[in-house]
């Protein structure tokens, strides 16, 4: 889709100027002036000067259903209609209970619980406190190059520098980290790691191994097939759980429900989130009862609970979300689109110098690029491909790899349309 231009509702430059007078200057990236979005809907966004853009970056994943669908749309007035808030563990909204049915229905469990929250952060902290009331035991096992959120207790399991480096002396000395494998040769030795510090006690010993399914931040960074499986194997055989970061990964986004089914494994814990609000701020910790019952009942002042807990506007994007995956099949879109757009890709950058792997699964995939100098090859071709009207991301350690997690919904024209310009982008940037 080439981009347009529409009424001038104010410039990148002015946008810019007026957001850098009220937000803290760490947040907004303003130097590469970006487009400040009005509109969006399907695979297409409009920003406040009326340039259209293609968005494959799916809002960080978010939109897997395509930008504001007409029944999630639809589900979120009606609620706003009858009730925007409630009180999530004391007076509990009926929609939250009506959410919660519907995820259980879509659970490997016999029996789930769920906490629900607000972002993968929250579902991830949710996740390792449990993990601590059911082994006893503190200690987490963790990735290199793993994103679990920003919040100090998903922080302390992230490993990237540029987020933990300002807060090092606050995160818990807890944690300790192992290679994530990208290649059958690696994951052995990987495992003999993780078996290792399950079986130690130094600094505390570890109760949960949390891992992503496929490392999205990272640069789309998928382990050996069975890997996953017997990561489960030696980590139940440690006394530890099984901690899956499906908050990318799941809800249809690799072509199946969860990242998880690729290796056929059933992990201890799910974390879910970006798809699963269907745009609106939701995430959920689940896992089979008798894992969440470490729990202790309420007695009417919960141990993990927030204001916001059960927002009905959120459930009510997380149910119409639910139904649209199921009606509309959208892991089958995800995975038909991604062997679509990995062919296409793999086929146009064939021979190109600057690519070093094309990869991915379902609607989760990247270009790694080679480095020339110190620039971030990523980075300048997501930006090549902005001034052409796509949306891409970059991802990677050091902005290597040009991320692609685009709507499950989009056109057979959107998608040829958008990987033309991914692949002129890339050929031109550097």
């Amino acid at each position: 889709m080439p981009p347009e231009k529409g009424p001038d509702d104010g410039s990148r430059e002015q946008w810019a100027a007026r957001l850098s007078r009220v937000e803290s200057r760490n947040v907004t990236f303003l130097e590469s002036l970006p487009p400040f979005w009005t509109h969006a809907a399907g695979a297409a966004v409009r920003d406040a000067s009326g340039r259209t853009y293609l968005d494959f970056s799916g809002a960080f994943g978010v939109a897997l259903a395509g930008h504001r669908h007409g029944l999630i749309a639809d589900r979120i007035r009606e609620q706003a209609g009858r009730l925007v808030h409630g009180m999530g563990d004391i007076h509990p909204p009926a929609i939250k209970v009506e959410f919660l049915e519907a995820l259980a229905a879509l659970l490997p469990w016999r029996s789930p619980r769920t906490i629900l929250g607000l972002s993968g952060s929250d579902a991830v902290e949710a996740a390792l406190k449990t993990a601590h009331l059911a082994t006893g035991r503190p200690g987490i096992v963790a990735f290199e190059g793993s994103y679990h959120g920003l919040t100090l207790g998903a922080l302390a399991a992230t490993d990237r520098d540029h987020f933990r480096r300002p807060f090092t002396s606050r995160l818990a000395d807890h944690v300790r980290f192992v290679p994530f494998p990208s290649s059958p040769g690696e994951g052995e030795a990987v495992l003999d790691q993780v078996s290792e510090l399950l079986a130690g006690k130094a600094p505390v010993p570890a109760g949960a191994v949390i891992v992503e399914p496929i490392q999205g931040r990272a640069g789309v960074r998928i382990p050996p097939d069975d890997f996953l499986a017997e990561l489960g194997k030696r980590t139940r055989e440690g006394g530890a759980l099984l901690v899956a970061d499906e908050i990318f990964t799941g809800m249809g986004r690799t072509g199946s429900l969860f990242g998880c089914d690729h290796d056929g494994v059933v992990p201890d814990l799910i974390c879910l989130g970006k798809a699963l609000g269907g745009g609106m701020p939701l995430s959920a910790c689940c896992g089979p009862r008798e894992v969440m019952d470490a729990w202790p009942p309420s007695t009417g002042e919960a141990v993990h609970t927030s204001t916001f807990l059960g927002h009905p506007l959120s459930c009510a994007g997380g149910l119409a979300f639910l139904a649209v995956l199921e009606a509309h099949d959208l892991a089958g879109c995800a995975r038909r689109l991604g062997d679509q757009a990995l062919g296409y890709l793999k086929a146009e950058l064939d021979g190109c110098e600057r690519v070093a792997e094309v990869r991915g699964r379902g609607l989760m995939l990247g270009v790694e690029l080679r480095q020339r100098g110190g620039a971030a090859p990523g980075a300048e071709a997501a930006a090549q491909a902005l001034e052409q009207g796509l949306i891409v991301l970059p991802a990677g350690a050091s902005g290597e790899v040009v991320e692609l997690t685009p709507p499950a919904t989009l056109t057979r024209r959107e998608l040829e349309a958008g990987l033309q310009i991914l692949v002129g982008a890339i050929r031109s940037a550097g």
